[in-house]
């Protein structure tokens, strides 16, 4: 099954940007090439870029709190388990302490390492990376590659702690949906939504083996789902079958 996801608010979009390069960096400092460090290194000055928003930061720990404080209302539920509960806050705590304690934005402190900054400056320029324009970073390319690693974690921790506490978020944001099973016809779904109650993420399976494509939009009354297929020229057309899909609703 594919997974698409959709995002009801500006913020769910950042956090899903913020998830989404935070594992594409891992994967890239995990290998050994130096073209997939070089990646990785683009990746983290894009997770920097994203985490520049000013009020970021905030969002993120008042949405700690704010989980924090729902888990806190099981307390003594005979049907919830202590020691999950207590892991869970545990956790959030954790990631609390760990982003408050960073002072600034996340990746603030790279800024003030020219060499760093030297490289940024210069991705955005087509081979602007090239061994004549910057012939440090082409030697610390030809470095051991456990070293190259050591560098590239180092750098990574300075966006950690946000990493950690918006992937923790979005779990428990998706951990709070039920699937359920949903048809299309002719290619078309909508479903509205309960008044009174606010969702903040879509998360849509679809078997591959269909070939079709969900273009999903929505708003706090209305879901809607086109689902589309690509034709041999690459171009996307609309389709007209009936098909079935698993559909979650995470508020």
């Amino acid at each position: 099954m594919i997974l698409y996801e959709y995002p009801f608010n500006e913020r769910l979009r950042t956090y899903l940007r913020l998830e989404h390069l935070a594992r594409r960096l891992d994967e890239l400092m995990a290998r050994e090439h130096p073209t997939d460090h070089h990646f990785a290194l683009l990746t983290l000055f894009e997770i920097m870029d994203v985490a520049a928003r000013a009020d970021l930061k905030a969002d993120v720990l008042k949405d700690l709190e704010k989980h924090r404080h729902q888990l806190e209302g099981f307390r003594g539920n005979p049907s919830i388990s202590e020691r999950a509960l207590d892991g869970a806050i545990a956790r959030l705590d954790g990631c609390f302490s760990a982003l408050g304690a960073q002072q600034g934005k996340a990746g603030q402190q790279l800024t003030e390492s020219e060499w760093l900054m030297g490289i940024r400056s210069r991705v955005g320029i087509p081979g602007g990376t090239c061994s004549f324009d910057l012939p440090a970073y082409y030697a610390w390319q030809h470095r051991p590659v456990p070293q190259r690693q050591d560098d590239l974690q180092r750098w990574a921790g300075s966006v950690a702690p946000l990493a950690d506490s918006v992937h923790l978020l979005l779990r428990l944001l998706r951990d709070a949906g039920t699937p359920h099973k949903v048809a299309a016809e002719r290619g078309q779904f909508q479903q509205s939504l309960p008044q009174g109650r606010t969702f903040q993420l879509l998360r849509l399976r679809i078997d591959p083996a269909l070939g079709l494509i969900p273009e999903i939009s929505g708003n706090r009354l209305l879901v809607s789902v086109r689902l589309m297929r690509q034709e041999g020229d690459a171009r996307v057309a609309a389709s007209s079958e009936d098909a079935a899909f698993e559909l979650t609703l995470c508020g």
